[in-house]
């Protein structure tokens, strides 16, 4: 579907809700003038008023978080997996200094506020409470318009509510279209939120259909985050009151996830996942997808797709580069951390190598050494026990065999001169959200869909179910646990003749942008450093990545166990599985939530973030409640007191 273009503005709840009747109650008396340019709400009465609340919902709630800087300082920055690139303008997400409050003071215009993810979630949740009422209001027959409407804003209700409490914790629960001004909201407990959440993604499973899909929200869309919602309902960071609910919450959990799995086959290579040709291209409605954010090429009906510039490193002010489509816009957000560097098996593992880019052309050659077209830049991630190289910066030394000739500038992860690929700051590109398809170099707008949900995620979080339950005497296995885990490994581990070097991203879609990018000027290069990294032979034999057993776990798990200080089995399981959604699911805007609901975020952090670590505190957990709200709000009529703010607050800002 086309995501309908829609100017934003951060509003807060309260100042959006005492402004809502002015914004509605416009009319042809208003200055005795007939409105032709302008709605009131009797339009959303309509069949088609209500497809357009519907279109507004899936932009509002899906492709919005896309389009700014939100999306990665909520969820990967202050994690494990990412920490701060070459930018830190938005760097006190990640570091949890001091200045991470209800309030944040802007670096540059960049910085992303403490009220712009709050606002963003109830302007969304405004649209899918008109949905809600006209869609159960209206007369229509046509179960397209009624019913499928009425379970498209269950589910973004439902959708935006899971986000807030996850990282609010209880928050003000709103579930009506104001008519009035409405300033007086208290915060909703957690499980009070929850309940909510569980009964809007309940009622959307019923009523939706499985067509449409990735583009539209399906019967499988809402089973898939209905039990995400049992599944964070069960976690630790709410075990001081789950313990009623959490055992049938877990057995939810794999009902729900067995039923999503069976339709949606995992996709049988995982480089086609990333494989973005162009826009709406194959890849984008692979059967694994169960929902993604819609994009498309035409800006006058479409948002835009902000993610291709925030992994991405810089490359062109090294020599022989310049910046091109195929690079990106590399505005050096968020670099990979030394845990995501060693959580993978370097050898047998492809999804790294599938992930990240680690390997750039010559697109600015100049003299006689060097052509475009040559290796210009490489990053050698090698195993950290790798003695090989004695520099972390190599430039013109090392020579790539293919053409004899030195590469102009190479980084090693691990090298005995005790530096690190951040120091400098150079890092390999997360480049699952890379886009050629723009209509300029510097272009920040995107065309490539969002994925929000896919297959793999499902059976890592049946898994985790799994887990839980097997360590309460529920049901569950561990071993069941380690089939679900596998399967997904089983993908990951290389083929039998598979050419371990190859590799492909979102730059080959320059061929379908406007501009006609000269092949020359690509610095795109379909090929990896696999080689260079591990100092094997060529070869293309299969690999296993399959786990045989829970008592001998893959060395790169051993070692996150032995850090974090892991030994009973559920510890050593649920690290297990932890870890495996990192190696898979890296940098899809998932690993905050996961860190965080599981209680492991400030052990993780302390580990892996070096700038975050001196930092992060259990309060972390949540992130503050606006004070753009809390000055807002009132009690009985009054604007709330000091102490009245403070007591809704999170405990900590």
């Amino acid at each position: 579907m086309k995501i309908l273009k829609t100017k934003y503005r951060y509003i807060s709840l309260a100042l959006l809700l005492a402004t809502l009747p002015v914004i509605q109650s416009c009319n042809k008396d208003f200055l005795d003038e007939e409105l032709t340019t302008q709605r009131n709400t009797e339009f959303y009465k309509t069949e088609e008023g209500i497809q357009s609340l519907a279109e507004g919902a899936y932009y509002r709630v899906l492709a919005l978080p896309f389009t700014n800087e939100n999306q990665y300082t909520s969820l990967n920055y202050g994690t494990d997996e990412f920490v701060i690139g070459g930018d830190d303008s938005n760097g006190v997400w990640n570091n949890y200094s001091v200045a991470l409050q209800s309030s944040i003071n802007a670096i540059n215009s960049n910085t992303v506020a403490s009220n712009e993810q709050w606002d963003m979630l109830y302007l969304g949740i405004n649209v899918c409470n008109q949905l809600v009422t006209y869609a159960t209001d209206i007369e229509s027959v046509n179960p397209a318009i009624k019913q499928v409407a009425l379970g498209e804003g269950y589910f973004f209700r439902a959708f935006s509510y899971l986000r807030l409490v996850r990282q609010f914790g209880g928050v003000p629960l709103k579930l009506n279209v104001s008519t009035t001004v409405e300033t007086e909201f208290s915060r909703a407990t957690a499980e009070a939120v929850y309940t909510q959440i569980i009964s809007d993604f309940t009622k959307a499973y019923e009523l939706l259909p499985n067509a449409g899909g990735s583009s539209k929200v399906t019967k499988d869309a809402a089973a898939h985050f209905l039990a995400k919602a049992y599944l964070s309902r069960a976690s630790e960071i709410n075990d001081s009151w789950n313990s009623a609910t959490k055992q049938a919450d877990l057995n939810q959990v794999l009902t729900l996830s067995n039923e999503v799995i069976g339709n949606h086959a995992l996709a049988t290579n995982y480089a086609d996942l990333w494989r973005y040709t162009a826009p709406n291209s194959a890849n984008e409605s692979l059967p694994e997808i169960i929902l993604s954010a819609q994009f498309t090429n035409d800006l006058g009906a479409s948002a835009a797709n902000f993610s291709c510039t925030s992994f991405a490193a810089k490359y062109d002010d090294l020599p022989f580069m310049k910046r091109d489509l195929t690079g990106m816009r590399p505005y050096t957000r968020l670099a990979p951390s030394y845990f995501t560097y060693e959580i993978y098996d370097g050898i047998n593992d492809s999804r790294f190598w599938k992930s990240f880019r680690t390997k750039h052309r010559v697109n600015n050659a100049s003299g006689t050494t060097y052509v475009n077209g040559d290796l210009g830049i490489m990053y050698i991630i090698n195993n950290k026990n790798d003695n090989t190289f004695a520099q972390t910066k190599y430039l013109n030394t090392i020579v790539y065999t293919t053409t004899g000739k030195t590469i102009p500038s190479v980084y090693v992860a691990h090298a005995s001169d005790g530096r690190s690929l951040l120091s400098e700051p150079r890092f390999p590109s997360l480049s699952k959200h890379f886009d050629a398809s723009r209509l300029q170099v510097n272009d920040t707008r995107g065309y490539r869909d969002g994925i929000v949900a896919r297959s793999a995620e499902t059976y890592l979080m049946a898994a985790e179910a799994n887990i839980r339950l097997a360590a309460t005497g529920g049901g569950g296995s561990y071993t069941e646990a380690l089939n679900l885990i596998n399967t997904v490994r089983t993908r990951a581990a290389f083929k039998g003749g598979e050419v371990r070097s190859a590799y492909v991203d979102g730059g080959g879609a320059y061929a379908s942008s406007p501009l006609n990018q000269p092949v020359a000027s690509n610095s795109y290069m379909p090929e990896n450093s696999y080689f260079e990294s591990t100092h094997l032979a060529p070869t293309t034999d299969a690999t296993t990545l399959n786990i045989g057993s829970i008592s001998s776990l893959p060395a790169e798990d051993e070692a996150v166990i032995t850090t974090l200080g892991y030994s009973s089995d559920y510890d050593r399981m649920l690290c297990l599985v932890l870890n495996e959604r990192a190696r898979e699911l890296c940098g899809e805007y998932l690993r905050w939530e996961d860190l965080s609901r599981t209680k492991t975020l400030v052990k993780r952090v302390q580990a892996y973030n070096p700038t975050a670590a001196p930092n992060i505190r259990d309060f972390h957990n949540l992130r503050p409640i606006p004070q753009t709200f809390l000055d807002l709000i009132t009690a009985n009529g009054s604007p709330l007191s000091p102490d009245q703010k403070q007591a809704m607050q999170n405990p900590g800002y």
